[in-house]
């Protein structure tokens, strides 16, 4: 949801106070910049790409394959067809006595250019192979002749036991799309909320700039992708979250939920100590086809730096200590011990230490973190007296491996109250009380009073899934691996040798106390302007949507249509989040889901004279429709992020295109979490002032929808006899108790802004 909001107001990342900010770089220079950045990438990963960049090959193969030529020639054989005497007499004469190490350097030279070859090879076959994209437009449980022969292809060139990182190279770049189909499927999807007249007038403003604008802005992209290792990621990153000038705090930052505590920092460092070793496996579609790792590279030691114009991301190579925010005071809390990561009972015992540590907070510095909740431009200004006046403490928190917050309130679900509960639990984690999150950081770690926790993940250095993939693994290292002794502590004993943690000192100059004044209480309007409702569903889930033989993920897309028709009384533009992780640094794609094929069933299911039947019909049209639309944005083929280069070219060269031109949108957030395989969890944000939202009175219409689209199908019918017979309240209290159980279990999520 996060990223949804950005990207739909992106055109005020390049204004400043009202006016437009010219981008004065020319685009040429633009380009061969990205395609620098995307060089340097490279080569900082050297070691790594010497270790797995060589994949599907390895060091040791080389080996074998110069042993190899050393017993041929051994044998009087010349598997060089003479190269290698080439070789020989290319090198120096360091005298006769030195005769067989010429031959051996000639061995090894031929060998490793040999290597290097079929290195190569299977590089760009491995390349070609995952270019191809069919197996995505196949029908559900379907599989052609030629995707079965691209499976075992991939399998022959993949190798065995690939590393984190090891696809990277292989991986093929991003097309860019055709820009006359991006304008039809643009047309096409605006078509449904727009008015005849408005429809015409948007077509004439395309033809326009097909005409005039197109081919010059698309050439310059087509260039990009040829240089730079992506033709979109990372002016996404710039211009729709570095050059964001609105505060991070609800609008660039997401959270997470948990139900447990206890080893979570110990987990997440055992995490960090995985993906430096690149033991975290790649993720697989269909379990052969990697999907891009690039994003990992910066969950820890990373902090968004604050600047006038434009934030960086800075990414340290490592970090041996945390930064805990405890009662308006920061400490610093080492993590390990001579070169060792620090046992979970030796975390504890540190953590236990900053708890029963009775000194105040210093004036201003209990409020201090609301800065980071500030504008951007303003808390760039405001650093720069901050890292003069207290350098060594803004180090200890912007060099931490991550962030950790020790509330002193509890939360979480509660039995008297589930539904409330959840709600106050996630405003908590997005927003906090806006003074007790650095949401600079990659991600803080909140731990409530009670033990619960959870995670506030600012989204600029990567999407959802990265931080997911790691708050699974933590959640399940603590509960399966770690564990607790019988008298609830951590396992393993106490180290009465490790220094207590150590306090930061802020020695804040005085121009900046009305600052933080402001932040505080610009921090607290915007906490308190967030109307978030959580609820679980647990009717039914995933289980029953397969039975239906249908994409889950397309069955809930139609159903929230339903549910904000009902809500607002007409249809809107719906930006649903796809992955693009296929390509090389991919990132993510809009799924526009207000089709035409959803409208006619929704329209369908509130004319009473529609029988369930055609309703039925109608549906199955829409899910496929959303199908074709959601695997063409997956394979590059989408709208929005082709669009947003375009504008962003049109920028750098000050041509003015008013079809380019995007308004901003407000309305809801909803993303949704299945749970297993019996239920769903939503997670519904907007606005308290705008008067034509309600994130409960959603909440209330998507249960409503989820229900009537149900018992369309003869299994489903069932459901909604059960939750009328219940009650809502009674169902709601009851799906609450339910999320408790399912806290580890394997989850996906997916983000939707209409």
């Amino acid at each position: 949801m996060a990223e949804a909001h950005q990207a739909v107001g992106f055109r005020t990342s390049l204004t400043s106070d009202g006016a437009e900010v010219e981008l004065s770089a020319p685009v040429l220079q633009e380009i061969y910049l990205s395609g620098l950045r995307s060089w340097k990438r490279h080569l900082s990963r050297f070691w790594n790409d010497f270790l797995t960049g060589v994949f599907p090959a390895s060091p040791l193969s080389w080996l074998f394959l110069f042993s190899a030529i050393q017993l041929a020639w051994f044998l009087q054989l010349d598997p060089s067809l003479g190269l290698m005497e080439k070789i020989k007499e290319l090198l120096p004469d360091w005298g006769g006595q030195h005769h067989g190490l010429r031959g051996v350097l000639a061995a090894a030279l031929f060998a490793s250019c040999l290597w290097g070859t079929l290195i190569f090879t299977l590089h760009v076959a491995l390349r070609l192979l995952l270019s191809y994209h069919g197996w995505l437009l196949e029908p559900h449980g379907a599989m052609s002749s030629p995707t079965k022969t691209w499976l075992a292809l991939v399998r022959i060139f993949s190798g065995r036991h690939p590393m984190l990182f090891s696809y990277q190279r292989s991986l093929p770049r991003q097309p860019v799309p055709s820009v006359q189909d991006t304008v039809r499927k643009y047309l096409e999807s605006v078509r449904p909320v727009l008015s005849d007249e408005d429809f015409d007038w948007t077509a004439v403003l395309a033809q326009e700039f097909l005409r005039l604008q197109a081919s010059l802005l698309q050439w310059y992209l087509r260039l990009k992708s040829w240089w730079a290792s992506n033709y979109v990621s990372d002016w996404w990153e710039e211009f729709v979250y570095l050059r964001s000038r609105n505060p991070l705090m609800v609008n660039s930052n997401y959270y997470m939920m948990a139900a447990r505590a206890g080893n979570a920092v110990h987990a997440l460092l055992l995490y960090r100590h995985r993906l430096n070793r690149q033991e975290i496996p790649p993720t697989l579609l269909m379990g052969m086809r990697p999907l891009c790792s690039a994003q990992y590279e910066k969950i820890f030691n990373t902090t968004r730096i604050p600047g006038v114009q434009k934030d960086y991301i800075r990414h340290l190579h490592d970090s041996q200590h945390v930064a805990v925010f405890h009662r308006g005071r920061f400490f610093r809390v080492g993590t390990h011990s001579r070169n060792s990561l620090l046992s979970p009972r030796a975390l504890e015992q540190q953590f236990q230490r900053i708890l029963d540590d009775p000194s105040p907070a210093c004036p201003h510095e209990e409020h201090l973190a609301a800065l980071t909740a500030a504008p951007r431009g303003t808390w760039a200004q405001v650093r720069r007296s901050l890292k003069t006046q207290a350098a060594e403490a803004l180090e200890a928190v912007e060099g931490a491996a991550f962030f950790v917050s020790l509330d002193a309130e509890p939360a979480g679900l509660t039995r008297e109250d589930p539904a409330a509960s959840l709600d106050a639990y996630a405003h908590a984690l997005l927003a906090g009380r806006g003074h007790d999150r650095w949401f600079d950081k990659s991600f803080t770690l909140i731990v409530f009073s009670n033990g619960k926790l959870g995670l506030s993940v600012e989204h600029s250095w990567a999407d959802c899934p990265i931080s997911g993939h790691m708050w699974e693994f933590t959640l399940a290292t603590e509960c399966f691996q770690l564990g607790y002794s019988t008298d609830g502590h951590c396992k393993g004993h106490l180290d009465p040798t490790l220094p207590r943690p150590q306090r930061l000192q802020w020695d804040l100059p005085d121009q900046i106390h009305s600052s933080i004044s402001l932040a505080l209480r610009g921090a607290k309007i915007l906490s308190e302007n967030v109307d978030c409702h959580v609820f679980p569903f647990s009717l039914f889930g995933k289980s029953f949507i397969r039975r239906c033989h249908l994409s889950s993920d397309s069955f809930i897309q139609i159903a929230l249509q339903l549910a904000h028709f009902r809500d607002r009384g007409q249809f809107c533009l719906t930006y649903e989040s796809a992955m693009t992780r296929l390509f090389l640094e991919g990132r993510t794609e809009t799924v526009r889901s207000c089709t035409r094929e959803a409208c006619n069933f929704v329209r369908a299911m509130e004319d009473k004279e529609k029988t369930d039947p055609q309703c039925l019909a109608l549906f199955r049209v829409a899910v496929d429709k959303h199908q074709a639309l959601l695997k063409a944005a997956m394979s590059g083929q989408g709208v929005d992020r082709h669009l947003f280069a375009l504008y962003v070219v049109s920028r750098f060269l000050h041509l003015q295109s008013p079809f380019l031109t995007q308004a901003d949108d407000h309305g809801y957030g909803v993303s949704y979490i299945f749970m297993g395989d019996d239920m769903i969890t939503f997670h519904i944000s907007s606005k308290k002032s705008s008067t034509k939202t309600d994130s409960h009175r959603l909440g209330q219409h998507i249960e409503d929808a989820l229900l009537d689209v149900a018992s369309l199908f003869q299994a489903g019918q069932h459901f909604k006899r059960r939750f009328r017979g219940s009650g809502k309240e009674d169902s709601r209290h009851r799906c609450g108790f339910l999320s408790r159980q399912t806290g580890a279990s394997k989850t996906s999520m997916t983000s939707t802004y209409f």
